[in-house]
């Protein structure tokens, strides 16, 4: 886990496979960190495959059904990515249901599958508690992108403005939240931070936020042109 580079991570993890005697858990972590060297070197399909080997092992399945979204989208199969997101739903428990949902918005919002997009955050902002204020304000985005009223919008805006969770992935809701309102200064204030920290971040984040990314800098691309 503490490897700094892809291939050393990969060097311990098949060691550590190796092994003669192995308990699921340590199995399962290890073919997790596997799965994390080839998804930052960029091999998707082999990532996935080590994700749904470590699915099998029934061990934390929601988490590696996630993982293996990751790998799936990143290789260009965004059906096969929904299908492991639902299945995160379906067997995660009620402590991780929200993050689950949200993440399956996030994907159908990319994809500009607004309809799925306002279903699934919607049961993500009910179930969720802590990062409540993300799911709402990531809601509040995709219902506009649908072109659907949004009530009590800047109540939802400053919630996530003043929560922890407006710091990170928050920054790229808000900057699109703000670009929809007209307000370009503060619009281009998150979306800059959010590229920013995206960019100098894990490798892992990076690609896994690609699509993220890529609409941020659009959006700053077009508030330059104007």
């Amino acid at each position: 886990m503490g490897a700094r580079t892809a291939a050393v991570r990969a060097r311990y993890a098949r060691q550590g496979l190796a092994a003669t005697t192995l308990d699921r858990t340590t199995q399962a972590m290890l073919l997790r960190q596997l799965y994390l060297s080839q998804f930052e070197a960029r091999r998707f399909r082999h990532a996935h495959d080590l994700a749904m080997q470590a699915v099998e092992l029934g061990v934390l399945p929601d988490v590696l059904y996630q993982d293996a979204a990751r790998a799936a989208l990143a290789s260009g199969d965004l059906e096969a990515a929904i299908g492991h997101l639902r299945m995160a739903v379906r067997q995660g428990p009620a402590s991780r249901r929200a993050f689950h949902w949200w993440t399956l918005g996030s994907t159908f919002f990319l994809a500009h599958r607004y309809a799925e997009a306002i279903a699934a955050l919607s049961r993500a902002s009910r179930w969720g508690t802590t990062d409540k204020p993300l799911y709402r304000a990531h809601l509040a985005l995709a219902k506009i992108a649908g072109g659907e009223g949004v009530a009590r919008l800047q109540e939802t805006i400053d919630a996530l403005a003043q929560a922890p969770c407006g710091q990170g992935y928050g920054r790229f809701v808000l900057g699109h939240l703000a670009y929809a309102a007209g307000e370009w200064p503060i619009a281009r204030k998150y979306l800059d931070a959010f590229v920013k920290r995206t960019e100098t971040g894990r490798a892992a984040m990076g690609i896994a936020l690609e699509g993220e990314l890529k609409m941020a800098r659009s959006t700053l691309a077009k508030m330059a042109v104007n």
